[in-house]
């Protein structure tokens, strides 16, 4: 079974970002681990950054906080290692830039201090790669220079696997260590799973790791608030978004004259036949796909 990329990304930006109970708090304990520091929540001053969504609509990075006004903190989570990572940052770093720097302070004689960018990748695949390494913009110059003009580092960790969960920044970040340990549990559900798995194989294997992690005290309070949208994040990143893909494919192939509106309405329409027939609940679906319940129930209505 291929490896979803999807979830591991979207659980990971979500713990330590996005959650509006304990993200903020997960990341300063992950900043502490990387910098060997021990800043209290109570008296850090962090602020998640997003890039504006009317200079760019669908991009964004995993996960960006501001702390105490000095720096700003890029992490990526990948299962598979991008060497393009470097340029990936430097394009989050400066597409957030334009929401925090007045355009009239560019052109000031006086200079305008900007917070200081880190950026680091850490890594949970299945690819052997060292515990730490590094990936460098300068790398992709068509013209090397031994003193690069503009350069970019990205610190890369490997959290996978036994080894990872040996690594000092894992032991001493609690949630990170849950994370890399709920991760190593699905893994092992995913690897059970026939190389001709059904939708409800990959869901009752997610289930399955969930309710394990539960029953560990692993991420408990976490899975157990969130456990339908982890579920969702897990249908997103792996059936809906692949199923919409080959949709619009095949949509252009046979020069289907609906457009992309009516390609993108049929292939959800498949898809959430596809999920009830699977045994997925109604209301998983309608969260997954954006579908009121009552549309819904008219899709699956004319099926039966």
């Amino acid at each position: 079974m291929e490896t979803n990329r999807e979830i591991k990304s979207s659980v990971f930006a979500d713990l330590f970002g996005d959650d509006e109970l304990v993200g903020k708090k997960n990341f300063l304990s992950l900043y502490n681990a990387i910098h060997g520091t021990n800043l209290k929540y109570e008296e850090t001053q962090i602020e998640r950054k997003t890039i504006p969504q009317s200079l760019v609509n669908t991009f964004n990075n995993d996960v960006s906080m501001e702390i105490n006004g000095k720096l700003i903190v890029f992490i990526e989570h990948q299962s598979t290692i991008n060497k393009n990572m470097p340029l990936r940052f430097l394009e989050y770093f400066v597409h957030i830039l334009y929401g925090i720097v007045p355009a009239k302070a560019r052109y000031r004689k006086k200079l305008y201090k900007i917070p200081t960018p880190e950026f680091y990748v850490f890594y949970n695949g299945e690819t052997k790669l060292a515990s730490e390494s590094e990936l460098r913009l300068s790398d992709a110059f068509i013209v090397q220079q031994d003193l690069p003009q503009c350069e970019l580092k990205a610190k890369v960790i490997n959290i996978g696997g036994h080894e990872g969960l040996k690594l000092p920044i894992v032991k001493s970040c609690v949630m990170l260590k849950q994370y890399c340990e709920f991760m190593e549990i699905l893994h092992m559900k995913e690897a059970l799973l026939p190389s001709e798995c059904t939708d409800e194989d990959k869901l009752n294997a997610l289930e399955a790791a969930i309710r394990e992690c539960i029953k560990k005290k692993i991420l408990s309070d976490y899975l157990t608030r969130k456990a339908t949208e982890v579920i969702n994040m897990f249908l997103d990143g792996y059936d809906y978004k692949l199923d919409l893909e080959v949709q619009r494919e095949e949509a252009r192939e046979e020069g289907l004259e609906e457009g992309r509106e009516q390609g993108l309405k049929q292939a959800t329409i498949q898809n959430a036949r596809s999920l009830y027939a699977n045994g997925v609940s109604k209301d998983i679906i309608s969260k997954s796909l954006n579908l009121p319940i009552t549309e819904l129930e008219e899709i699956l209505k004319e099926v039966s």
